[in-house]
């Protein structure tokens, strides 16, 4: 009788454990949401801009901050077409797939093997698009940077649920790696942000040391 009043109290513990993949649709539908907006929005003062050429967009707050600078640079157009035309398809996908996954859609493993290359190759892209934003083109887009705020977790958490659930083929001597990169996952996403916001402090400090 006591095991059975053990497993009665412990069942709706376990229940609302938050666990990977509870929290993998939510992070996909939000963060594709939030990411196809700054896409979608960037896309309509590129727009607007090319209607009116006094048109000063929303997002060009300073010569640092400023939208246009990016906008206006080959790097913006790496495949022949400006960037948010393949974001706004890409995180359109994304957020369907989380969408999916809420209404209690399952995908096989190959599927979740191409929704890991399809976040790597955006977490790729963006990282080099960072480099050129700091070193290259010396303007930042804010539009972009929510991009980058979403897209990193999404890589992040899709990643480690694809190990977690053996969607991704790793070796047996990774599995401590692993293990510590799922224990740790959360300080992991935070130094990546941190250094991002050092490596921008650190480039434009000449302008944020007038600022402050």
């Amino acid at each position: 009788m006591a095991v059975k009043n053990k497993r009665a109290v412990s069942a709706p513990a376990e229940t609302k454990r938050i666990t990977l993949i509870k929290v993998m649709p939510w992070l996909l539908l939000i963060g594709g949401i939030i990411a196809l907006w700054a896409s979608v929005m960037l896309s309509i003062e590129v727009f607007d801009r090319l209607k009116n050429p006094h048109y000063v967009p929303v997002c060009n707050l300073n010569p640092v901050l400023s939208c246009t600078s990016v906008a206006d640079s080959r790097q913006a157009h790496a495949f022949g077409m400006p960037n948010y035309f393949i974001g706004i398809a890409g995180y359109a996908a994304v957020a369907a797939i989380g969408a999916a996954m809420l209404a209690g859609g399952r995908f096989k493993r190959w599927f979740w093997q191409l929704i890991e290359i399809g976040l790597l190759f955006a977490v790729g892209f963006l990282t080099w698009l960072q480099f050129q934003t700091l070193y290259r083109i010396g303007a930042l887009c804010i539009f972009c940077m929510v991009v980058w705020a979403c897209t990193i977790p999404m890589f992040w958490y899709t990643t480690l649920y694809n190990l977690q659930a053996g969607n991704l083929n790793t070796p047996p001597r990774l599995k401590g790696l692993i293990a510590f990169l799922r224990r740790h996952h959360g300080d992991i996403l935070v130094l990546w942000f941190l250094i991002i916001i050092a490596l921008i402090l650190k480039r434009f400090w000449y302008y944020w040391s007038t600022v402050l």
